[in-house]
């Protein structure tokens, strides 16, 4: 398993994985950060992103803040780093 920041930016219009924020990669939800539904909303936009079943995305610190740290399978992590790196990805 491998550690990854993200940046969590609620009330986007768009959904979507990609770009940086420092050394986090940028996850767009529509979702509020009311009562944990941006956080949820990220996680499981994140494993759709990275083809992962929404298990294998867990949540490690951050639940209350946009800066998060998440766990994910080492088979994804190079695919985070391509998405955080340049190439923008959304998901429904």
């Amino acid at each position: 398993m491998v550690r990854l920041a993200i940046h969590v930016r609620p009330g986007s219009r768009t959904v979507g994985v990609g770009g940086r924020h420092g050394d986090a990669l940028i996850v767009r939800v529509r979702d509020r950060p009311v009562d944990g539904k941006a956080t949820d909303a990220a996680l499981a936009v994140l494993a759709a992103a990275l083809d992962l079943p929404r298990r294998d995305v867990t949540l490690v610190t951050g639940a209350t803040s946009r800066a998060k740290l998440v766990q994910i399978p080492d088979s994804a992590a190079q695919r985070a780093a391509e998405l955080r790196d340049g190439a923008y990805g959304s998901a429904s």
